[in-house]
């Protein structure tokens, strides 16, 4: 199955930061924080993202020992996580739509992004052609 990559791994490494800045603060923001369970997931998620982006291999990370492919991966379990928490952890009837949104957004942010970087997919174009 092809699917169509059209996030750049730059706008990616922003969209990671502000969306673990943005779940961390959303139970204060969005007033849920009195739902314990609901806050955690999104605190945990949002530090987890942000922790998951500085050891990534990519623009956004400083340590560089995830690979791309892997955050990617990542990205979408945490999604999945996320979108399906308030029914896994019981808080569906108190607040569900951040948890849900920002989880089908995260699964969208792993599935479309490219995973490679443009010097990579260049090097190998050239590559190709010279051979």
């Amino acid at each position: 199955m092809y699917i169509m990559r059209f996030i750049g791994r730059k706008f990616h490494a922003v969209l990671d930061y502000m969306v673990g800045i943005l779940l961390i603060a959303a139970p204060w923001v969005l007033g849920f924080a009195s739902i314990a369970p609901a806050m955690w997931t999104a605190v945990i998620i949002g530090i987890a993202i942000i922790a998951m982006s500085i050891f990534t291999d990519y623009e956004g990370g400083g340590v560089k020992a995830i690979s791309m492919s892997t955050h990617l991966t990542m990205d979408v379990i945490a999604g999945i996580v996320l979108a399906a928490s308030p029914w896994l952890f019981g808080f569906s009837d108190q607040v569900y739509l951040p948890h849900l949104v920002v989880g089908i957004l995260e699964i969208g942010a792993g599935l479309f992004t490219v995973s490679t970087s443009q010097h990579a997919r260049q090097r190998g174009q050239l590559h190709g052609a010279t051979q």
